[in-house]
């Protein structure tokens, strides 16, 4: 039997773990081990459950959850930190990010979605919340002074149909499948479609290596 993914729920709210938690136990390759209600307590579970993913919420009394990400970070924790919160400001998104979490997350996200950004960063790779992807873009694009940087991957970029292209520019600028789907006149079911065929020839791992990638190579001018 395949070991189970083993998280840490922080969150002030109860009702708020409690639902997650309700939701997360369905799955049958996610266990939750450990609730915490501020960021001195998840210290604690951490140390003492070791889990291997963290979902934090950002505003908690006492230590919010920027500044527990941050020391976990500083302490080379192994857990990978989800940041899940009402809060889409450039400011959350960014500290919780730049303070060391692999992913972001706004709480309304669906249960699916929920537990594959769990399996996804306890595999070691990133996930955001789709409708906050675009701000992540765009100041990538501002660091990087708008310059196009090339990488091992760009060169793929010749695989991929005009059609894939036309959808790389818009993941480039953060656009959601939704809006992928009523701009291109197609349906979402052939947006994921051509998305999964251009994950699969750039060699990445979900659509926002997709669009930082896009980024790098100058497509979303």
């Amino acid at each position: 039997m395949t070991q189970k993914i083993r998280v840490l729920l922080v969150d002030d709210e109860s009702l708020i773990r409690t639902g997650i938690q309700s939701l997360l136990n369905r799955k049958p390759d996610i266990e939750i081990v450990g609730h915490a209600s501020d960021g001195l307590e998840a210290l604690k579970q951490v140390a003492v459950l070791d889990p291997d993913v963290i979902l934090m919420d950002i505003r908690m009394p006492g230590m919010d959850g920027i500044e527990t990400t941050r020391r976990l970070s500083a302490q080379r924790c192994r857990s990978a930190i989800i940041i899940l919160s009402t809060f889409r400001d450039d400011q959350s998104v960014f500290s919780g990010l730049a303070a060391g979490a692999r992913g972001y997350l706004l709480k309304d996200v669906d249960h699916k979605t929920l537990a594959e950004a769990v399996r996804t960063v306890a595999a070691g790779q990133a996930m955001i919340h789709p409708e906050i992807t675009g701000q992540v873009l765009r100041e990538f694009s501002r660091l990087s002074n708008g310059q196009p940087i090339r990488s091992q991957n760009t060169d793929r970029l010749e695989l991929l149909t005009d059609r894939e292209m036309a959808i790389m520019r818009m993941l480039a600028t953060g656009q959601t499948n939704q809006e992928i789907s009523e701009r291109l006149l197609i349906s979402i079911g052939t947006v994921k479609n051509h998305i999964g065929s251009i994950l699969s020839k750039l060699d990445v791992r979900d659509r926002t290596q997709a669009a930082l990638l896009a980024q790098q190579a100058g497509l979303g001018e």
